[in-house]
């Protein structure tokens, strides 16, 4: 009996100690995987920025503009103190990618101390107003009588300025951006001012009856009319889209896609995406061809867009595209696919006044649903409904969730979560990425499947050539309408929405052109890695979500082992246009 029990516990502990060994962590590596010597930098500035961004809330400012200068100049001796030749790969990386944000910091910070100047001088009061509102952030009791008096000299010499305006042909487009800009900053700092004494403070209450809304009023009209004078000097007008953007300009084109670390010219560019589109061009028709239309793609696109689902039933047609994609996706051992990312997606509406600028349903871990309601018109509701098809859905569902927009943000969430190097071209261009991957590993079933697919991926190459030729100033937005309705074969109300996001929906100039070069660059490293033997699909592609958001170009030097330069310069040509 004895024995038997001696025995017994032996087992019991040996398979404790077998347990216990199988269990053990590798500390070294957890925290590799997770950090590089500069993650605690990192960590700091972005709450150091988020704290700082919090406080000086007015982009105009001069006090927010001179305190952001110094904290990123301080910043950049932080990074100076670092050995750059003693840190690890992912740590050069990392410092890398830090000296690109501070650069990039300073020079929208210079910019934006340019506009500060230019605008004060046409509004030489904004001092007295950023110095009320600085004072009112600790609570300081006002001079109420003093501040009223100031108050009605600003409204005089803006009604003054009002005046001849229609006569002044100096006003040039960027002094009309700085004074709308600087109006609306002067009208939150009048605003916070306001709602903190008004009602609260006696006298300050008595005193600002009438005089707080006379001047909040003529600041919006006169931001509204300077910039309406300026595009009238620049002859920028409404040309009958309704749409008036920023044209961006060559320059500083080339200045972003220098700090997204895109080595191609605006030029360059637009020619990928045209060599691109001819290529969509010979699938378009080979689709075509199959569905009986010979080569009048229009045709067999309106076929394809009139395959759409009764109302009420896009959800129901979503899910069945969500549970066709994942499937595949299984099946083909493309990606590790965390249960809980698969577990928590979810569903909602878009509002009618959403649909107006993103006609097309977005992603994310909440699937956003652009479809018809009954408050649009018949003619919104076709188009809506026709633009949203089965088929056009197809190459979207993973776009927007898994392995797309869903995924990444899980993974973001997971891996390197102090790395906060955002960029379009990691975002959009990794979901693109995966519609050309399922494209190639067959996901489409027939000629309508990849019609639909075709259709995205010569919008994707259309957005390049519409927004850099908008950007550098040769087209219009309704030449740019016109060109995805006839191009593209656009419903015209969601070619519209579309221009209207582009340009009026507080994207930055490079964001369209992202997704498809963006695309190609993971692409390209595709070839480079996974079609060259070195590794799998799988490890490939779940090597990429285990970095964050980054340029992909610093994704390659991670995944070839190559450290940039310390003085690194994009250099990675990763389209051949010849």
């Amino acid at each position: 009996m004895f024995k038997k029990q001696k025995i017994a516990s032996f087992i019991s502990v040996f398979a404790c100690m077998t347990f216990t060994a199988a269990a053990q962590v590798d500390y070294q590596k957890e925290i590799a995987s997770q950090s590089t010597e500069l993650s605690n930098t990192l960590i700091n500035y972005r709450a150091d920025k988020g704290s700082l961004d919090r406080f000086y809330v007015l982009g105009l400012s001069p006090e927010r503009i001179d305190r952001m200068i110094a904290f990123n100049n301080d910043y950049g001796k932080k990074l100076d103190a670092f050995n750059y030749n003693k840190l690890s790969l992912e740590g050069k990386v990392d410092y890398t990618l830090l000296r690109r944000n501070l650069q990039s910091a300073l020079g929208m910070l210079d910019a934006d101390q340019q506009a500060a100047e230019s605008a004060i001088k046409f509004m030489p009061f904004a001092k007295e107003v950023f110095a009320a509102e600085k004072m009112r952030r600790r609570g300081a009791v006002p001079q109420s009588d003093s501040l009223a008096a100031k108050m009605q000299r600003w409204s005089s010499f803006l009604q003054q300025k009002l005046k001849g305006l229609d006569a002044d042909k100096t006003i040039d487009l960027p002094l009309g951006y700085a004074v709308e800009r600087m109006s609306n900053d002067l009208r939150e700092a009048l605003k916070s001012v306001h709602s903190f004494y008004d009602g609260y403070d006696p006298s300050y209450t008595w005193w600002m009856a009438t005089g707080y809304k006379k001047v909040d009023s003529l600041l919006k009209l006169a931001g509204a009319r300077v910039i309406e004078r300026a595009r009238k000097n620049s002859s920028a007008e409404d040309d009958g889209s309704g749409i008036i953007g920023k044209p961006a300009g060559r320059e500083e084109l080339i200045r972003q896609l220098k700090m997204e670390f895109i080595p191609y010219s605006p030029e360059e560019l637009i020619a990928v995406a045209e060599k691109e589109f001819a290529w969509c061009d010979k699938e378009m028709l080979r689709a075509s061809r199959e569905m009986g239309f010979g080569d009048d793609w229009h045709k067999a696109m309106e076929k394809v867009k009139n395959t759409y689902v009764p109302e009420g039933k896009q959800p129901e047609m979503i899910m069945d595209l969500y549970n066709q994609s994942i499937a595949f996706i299984k099946k083909n051992d493309m990606i590790t696919i965390p249960p809980i990312a698969e577990e928590t997606w979810r569903m909602r509406m878009m509002s009618p006044e959403a649909q107006l600028v993103n006609p097309f349903f977005l992603g994310g871990e909440t699937l956003m649903i652009s479809y018809p309601t009954n408050t649009m018109q018949y003619d919104d509701k076709m188009m809506s409904m026709r633009g949203n098809n089965p088929h056009f859905s197809r190459a979207t569902v993973h776009h927007e969730l898994i392995a797309g927009h869903h995924l990444q943000g899980f993974m973001n969430q997971r891996n390197h979560s102090y790395r906060y190097f955002n960029t379009p071209f990691w975002t959009e261009g990794w979901a693109l990425y995966w519609e050309m991957i399922l494209w190639d590993k067959g996901f489409p079933r027939g000629p309508e499947d990849r019609i639909g697919m075709l259709f995205w991926r010569m919008h994707r190459c259309a957005r390049i050539i519409f927004s850099l030729n908008y950007h550098l100033g040769n087209w219009k937005p309704q030449q740019c309408i016109d060109f995805l309705v006839d191009r593209v074969g656009h419903e015209r109300a969601n070619a519209e929405g579309e221009v209207r996001r582009s340009f009026v929906g507080n994207y930055p100039p490079l964001y369209q052109l992202a997704y498809m070069m963006g695309a190609l660059q993971f692409n390209a490293l595709k070839k480079e890695l996974v079609d060259s033997g070195k590794m799998t699909l799988k490890q490939f592609n779940d090597a990429v979500m285990k970095e964050n958001a980054m340029p992909v170009e610093m994704i390659r030097c991670i995944l070839t082992g190559k450290a940039p330069a310390e003085k690194f310069t994009t250099n990675w040509r990763f389209y051949d246009l010849k």
